[in-house]
């Protein structure tokens, strides 16, 4: 059953828990309660609510690109710079984005993706196309990667005018027309980026002759939410500068989100770890892997680039000097903070030298 489309999404501000015990919760995020329902009301500072603000489609041209929702399993939602389909302009690279939060909040419609996203689709150029993800705990991993190979399934389908009704909506037949789907490229933030590394690898496994004639080219796990039993909680606490994002918090998203029974160890949240299939016998695309120099998980992003370099992977690494978890989402700190404005557009240059060059 589809669901419904992107822009009626609200944000995380209205309903309360009323009656009902909290039987688990992520602070300030979410609370399961005692009937099996979750409350993702933020409770947090509100000053962060303005970036969990959902942003509508439009069609007439903003700031260089159009933006277009797409209903269907999964939902995606659409970017497109003004570039695509003009005169003189070959088909655009896709950037099939997957969006964090830990397994189990935020969507792709939020003010803080669509600023990023908007303006990495007109800088590359390419068409952005941002899955709706499951949440967790109501639907637990492998359901994430799941949906992101649903939607390169999608996309496939889109770009072989194989998708039936759908072919009728216009922004099915605008992202048919303007994409180069041998060049997809997938990106991600945070757990988004841990999902970047098992779709690739599945459509590896799968063999180029299913998937023809898409094709993964790269991929881009924007620090990832790579973690593990750690050697030194204190090594990772030191780094732990944000208020949204504590080592306690990243522990409860993954106990929601990973399968009953679960340790830290799972391949994944451990893609490098002893319960992971080696590295060298996972089948992965080129890699430009973005760390921030103070996030929380530095250390196990980098743990993860020297196991792909160990087993003779293609990775590159994006170290953002000063810069903490997914610091280019915070549209308010890209936009008044010079230092942040820089390394966000550092990271879009990385992006968009890694593209044209796979």
């Amino acid at each position: 059953m589809a669901t419904a489309p992107l822009a009626e999404t609200q944000p995380p501000q209205a309903g309360a828990a009323c009656g009902r015990k909290v039987v688990d919760e992520v602070s300030g995020w979410l609370r399961v309660l005692d009937d099996g329902s979750v409350d993702r009301t933020w409770t947090g500072p509100p000053e962060a609510l303005p970036l969990m603000q959902p942003v509508a489609p439009y069609a007439e041209p903003r700031d260089g690109h159009t933006l277009h929702d797409l209903p269907g399993e999964p939902n995606l939602r659409v970017y497109l710079p003004e570039v695509a389909g003009g005169e003189g302009v070959g088909r655009l690279p896709v950037i099939v984005h997957l969006h964090g939060g830990g397994f189990c909040v935020s969507h792709p419609s939020w003010l803080m993706y669509h600023h990023f996203y908007s303006r990495l689709a007109c800088a590359v150029p390419a068409a952005v196309v941002s899955v709706e993800l499951p949440l967790a705990p109501e639907r637990r991993l492998p359901a994430h990667v799941d949906t992101g190979v649903a939607a390169l399934r999608r996309l496939r389908t889109i770009a072989l005018a194989e998708d039936g009704g759908a072919l009728d909506d216009p922004a099915a037949k605008l992202l048919r027309e303007a994409v180069d789907v041998s060049r997809v490229f997938l990106i991600g933030d945070s757990s988004g980026a841990n999902l970047v590394h098992f779709v690739a690898a599945r459509v590896g496994q799968d063999g180029p002759g299913s998937w023809a004639p898409l094709r993964v080219a790269g991929g881009i796990p924007i620090h990832p939410g790579f973690v593990r039993a750690a050697r030194s909680r204190s090594e990772l606490e030191v780094r732990s500068d944000s208020v949204f994002f504590t080592l306690d918090m990243l522990d409860k998203f993954n106990a929601m989100a990973l399968p009953v029974g679960a340790t830290k160890e799972h391949p994944f949240t451990c893609p490098m770890g002893p319960q992971a299939p080696p590295l060298d016998s996972v089948p992965l695309p080129p890699m430009l892997v973005a760390v921030g120099e103070n996030d929380l998980v530095r250390d196990r992003n980098l743990e993860y680039c020297d196991a792909l370099r160990a087993a003779g992977k293609d990775v590159e690494v994006l170290l953002s000097r000063g810069m903490s978890h997914a610091f280019y989402l915070n549209k308010f700190a890209v936009d008044m903070d010079p230092a942040t404005g820089e390394r966000a557009q550092e990271l879009i240059n990385a992006i968009t030298s890694f593209v044209a060059r796979n």
